[in-house]
């Protein structure tokens, strides 16, 4: 290597090296490291000891292990598919050309940027029983509202409706997505006499399918570690741990009972089940997911 190649490589790596020690230290060593304290116990305050698989059989004895993971699966099977078909919709509606169409994009998208802990005390009142929003718009239609605080049937619920209120971020990905839909299908499909709803299920849906794909697994992602709204909501998961998510349980074992081998353990659980879920999204699509030019 000339010198002029060897000042230009160092060059290279200073530029580069914010990036790569950052890289290290605040990714490539908490990975590795992680992996390594799911096989042991510890404590924080005390060295690691090296205890195996002794973490990974626990958790499958545990009940509230399964209990939160089972809580996690009905919040993300019933909040994604809602708020994927709420974003879809409400992205429909905006592509249309109608006179404001700046302040409904603003309007829909605002609520996304409200903080999540402020979001959850606001949604404490809007959810509350007797004087909540929530029931007194039931009860202005002749429903009366439940107790969605404090009745285990109805909190999760309560949080999967309170999802629907941050798909702005989805919905403006959306939006752009439609925005590339060529203009020249629509026209093809008016002189076939296509209606409304074949074109949005024809022409539409197949252009933005990649779109559709990309906010499925950001979705399955964001769903399966949801925390903050639940954990400032519903306090150790009441009523009667009916809203005490996987994220929770393991927050609480890592930093309440100072059993971070054991929460290192429950991570890579979970790391493992966001893989398989993306990769059998990723499969499946192959068959059903439309790229331009191909």
């Amino acid at each position: 290597m000339t010198l002029k190649r060897r000042k230009e490589a160092t060059a290279a790596f200073l530029f580069a090296s914010p990036w790569l020690i950052g890289f290290a230290v605040f990714l490539a060593y908490p990975l590795c490291a992680s992996i390594y304290y799911s096989f042991c116990d510890y404590s924080v305050l005390k060295l690691p000891v090296w205890i195996g698989t002794r973490n990974y059989e626990n958790l499958m004895r545990d009940e509230i292990f399964w209990k939160t993971l089972s809580n996690t699966a009905y919040y993300a099977i019933f909040a994604l598919p809602l708020g994927m078909v709420v974003a879809i919709s409400l992205a429909l509606l905006l592509n249309t050309k109608v006179k404001g169409l700046a302040f409904y994009r603003t309007f829909f998208f605002l609520p996304s940027l409200v903080p999540m802990v402020s979001l959850a005390v606001l949604w404490l009142w809007m959810f509350n029983g007797e004087s909540g929003l929530v029931n007194a718009a039931l009860g202005g239609i002749g429903i009366k509202g439940p107790n969605w605080l404090s009745d285990p049937e109805w909190s999760k619920p309560a949080l999967v409706l309170l999802s629907v209120w941050g798909v702005g971020n989805a919905m403006v990905i959306y939006l752009a997505g439609l925005q590339d839909v060529p203009v020249q299908l629509y026209e093809a499909a008016d002189l076939d006499g296509a209606t409304a709803w074949q074109k949005t299920r024809n022409v539409t849906l197949p252009m933005i399918s990649p779109v559709i794909l990309f906010n499925l697994i950001m979705g399955i992602i964001g769903t399966l570690q949801v925390f903050t709204v639940p954990y400032v909501m519903f306090p150790g998961g009441s009523p009667a741990r009916s809203t005490y998510f996987y994220t929770m349980y393991l927050f609480d074992n890592a930093f309440r009972y100072q059993k971070m081998g054991y929460a290192c353990a429950m991570g890579w659980i979970m790391f493992l089940i966001i893989l398989v879920l993306t990769m059998i999204s990723l499969r499946l699509s192959e068959k059903h997911v439309h790229y331009g030019g191909s």
